[in-house]
């Protein structure tokens, strides 16, 4: 019963056509002031400008205008009669930044150490604030003092006196063995 069901179902979603779906789309990607965001299309080749992908899948200017145009053709004479500022040129017109350009750093490192030494700060300030006005005073069975007079009493009292601190304890001298 269950497969029939599903086989149905099935039948029902292929009848259905695709071109019902569309206007819903168009209307969900539109903004109320008639602007549609563009998208970018990833099946034509894109440029980027990446470490591990040294050859892009096309040049970095597409649209080139007439001294670019020009320094194309040049490209295609000897490159010993080009100048250097012409081969920078060149290069541009493929590439957009060098690898040196791209390696260097870009000091996002100081905003991240920064927001962290912030946190910390503010963390550090709430547990001061916690430790002031929520939580309880400590309490005196935490004194040196305090504890000192307790293991007297407990010597005294000669507790656990086989196995445990009292068996350390010379009661002669009065020190631990």
């Amino acid at each position: 019963m269950l497969r029939l069901t599903a086989a149905r179902g099935g039948r029902l979603l292929a009848r259905r056509p695709m071109a019902a779906l569309t206007p819903v789309c168009s209307r969900a990607s539109s903004h109320s002031d008639g602007e549609v965001s563009g998208s970018v299309d990833m099946s034509r080749p894109l440029y980027w400008n990446r470490l591990d992908t040294p050859l892009p899948d096309k040049a970095f200017k597409d649209v080139l205008n007439a001294e670019d145009t020009a320094l194309k053709q040049k490209e295609k004479g000897p490159w010993g009669q080009l100048s250097k500022e012409e081969k920078i040129a060149i290069y541009r017109l493929a590439f957009q930044r060098t690898y040196p350009e791209m390696k260097q750093s870009t000091g996002e490192w100081k905003t991240v150490v920064g927001g962290i030494f912030i946190f910390l700060g503010l963390t550090g300030l709430v547990v001061i604030w916690q430790s002031l006005y929520v939580y309880p005073p400590r309490p005196r069975t935490f004194d040196d003092e305090w504890q000192a007079r307790q293991l007297q009493r407990m010597l005294d009292m000669r507790v656990n006196p086989v196995e445990g601190f009292s068996a350390k304890w010379d009661y002669e001298k009065g020190q631990w063995k």
